[in-house]
């Protein structure tokens, strides 16, 4: 796995993605990939603790991932 390769292509895909979390007053940002291709993304800002940032990181953000890096098992967010 080239993981600065896969770094740029799921920043790329969050990049996608960011601007409808933006216009919320939240954001999210990568932190790390596993070897097992499990992608670990951090909230901040109005995402912290809003009722629906699960609903987001699995219907949005996971779903956007994967169709853009089919490699990706699964998206999990890390508290800060």
């Amino acid at each position: 796995m080239d993981k600065k390769r896969l770094f740029g292509r799921i920043n790329k895909s969050l990049d996608k993605i960011r601007p409808y979390l933006q216009a919320d007053g939240g954001d999210v940002r990568l932190l790390d990939i596993t070897e097992d291709f499990v992608v670990h993304v951090q909230f901040s800002g109005a995402c912290v603790g809003c009722p629906y940032s699960l609903m987001t990181l699995k219907a949005g953000i996971e779903e956007g991932i994967k169709k853009d890096v089919p490699e990706v098992k699964e998206v999990i967010a890390v508290e800060a």
